[in-house]
């Protein structure tokens, strides 16, 4: 998860679901002024499962590591995950460095994204952040891709698959 603080004081927090391997955004969702709730989290990992495996099931289960907090640990996030075929991982207690591949790209997201766009209140972020997880999918290069962005790297795999 992730939040930001527009110019007018308006709190935008997010949440998604990165691929691990690819690095590709699969799914996200953002808030105003309120705090990510289970049901927002349910309603990514299922947007997530259809865009990674066009259905509402993945066709074997898949691990889905996140925090502690409490819309993913919540028992109707875990009983939906496992509906869905994920394996809810959750990362130590105070250990954010096991999900390394989030909390980074949490950080390139505020550098590249966030702190060099003007931002005068959440509309004008919502109208924006669609725009970035594209250019990151399409465009960002990522150091553990061999400097290609994750959708040239997922092209690159299926053409030696």
């Amino acid at each position: 998860m992730a939040s930001f603080t527009c110019w007018n004081g308006d709190i935008v927090r997010g949440a998604f679901i990165i691929d691990a391997h690819d690095r590709e955004i699969i799914s996200w969702c953002a808030v105003v002024n309120a705090g990510i709730g289970g049901s927002d989290v349910r309603d990514t990992m299922l947007a997530a499962i259809e865009a990674r495996f066009g259905g509402y099931r993945a066709p074997h289960q898949v691990e889905m590591l996140n925090d502690n907090g409490s819309p993913y640990i919540d028992k109707d996030t875990r009983i939906f995950a496992r509906q869905l075929r994920l394996k809810p991982c959750c990362t130590p207690a105070k250990n954010p460095q096991s999900i390394g591949v989030s909390e980074a790209f949490a950080n390139t997201l505020k550098r590249d994204y966030v702190d060099i766009t003007p931002l005068p209140d959440a509309a004008t972020m919502l109208e924006l952040i669609a725009g970035w997880f594209e250019d990151n999918n399409d465009n960002y290069p990522h150091s553990g891709l061999k400097i290609r962005s994750p959708r040239e790297f997922i092209a690159a795999q299926t053409a030696t698959a």
